[in-house]
């Protein structure tokens, strides 16, 4: 009887603590997303910060959250909203890799601000929005 009780314990813990689990992955994966966001932004603004180092940096950053989010599933009944997020941040970063961070290295600051403040803006405004919708 000790056992079946510990079991039923066991897995009523286990229930409550799986949407906690993935509010915490959902917030360290906001972290993330904003300091890939905070590196190019020094990239950007600062002209002492566009060499090889501070791209390195950018890269690996922007890295770091798409493997998370890679290694992240659904919440129950919150399908549409990660998959939007996925696609969303990766329309982003494409744009950053492909666009962004090109135009920065060849000092085109008002292209890059202009598409840094669009569309990109509006991209990282809603990876934020659906993460909080996603629990982080």
């Amino acid at each position: 009887m000790k056992k079946i009780i510990a079991f039923v314990c066991f897995a009523m813990l286990a229930l409550l603590a799986a949407p906690w689990a993935h509010a915490q992955d959902f917030k360290d994966l906001r972290a993330k997303m904003t300091t890939a966001r905070e590196t190019l932004v020094t990239m950007a603004t600062d002209k002492t910060k566009r060499g090889a180092d501070q791209q390195k940096v950018v890269k690996d950053t922007a890295d770091a959250a798409s493997a998370m989010l890679a290694k992240l599933k659904a919440p129950a009944g919150k399908e549409a909203q990660f998959k939007d997020l996925t696609d969303t941040w990766g329309a982003f970063k494409k744009t950053r890799e492909a666009e962004l961070v090109p135009l920065i290295i060849a000092g085109k600051e008002d292209e890059a601000l202009k598409l840094a403040g669009g569309v990109q803006k509006e991209r990282f405004n809603k990876c934020m929005g659906l993460l909080t919708e996603l629990g982080g």
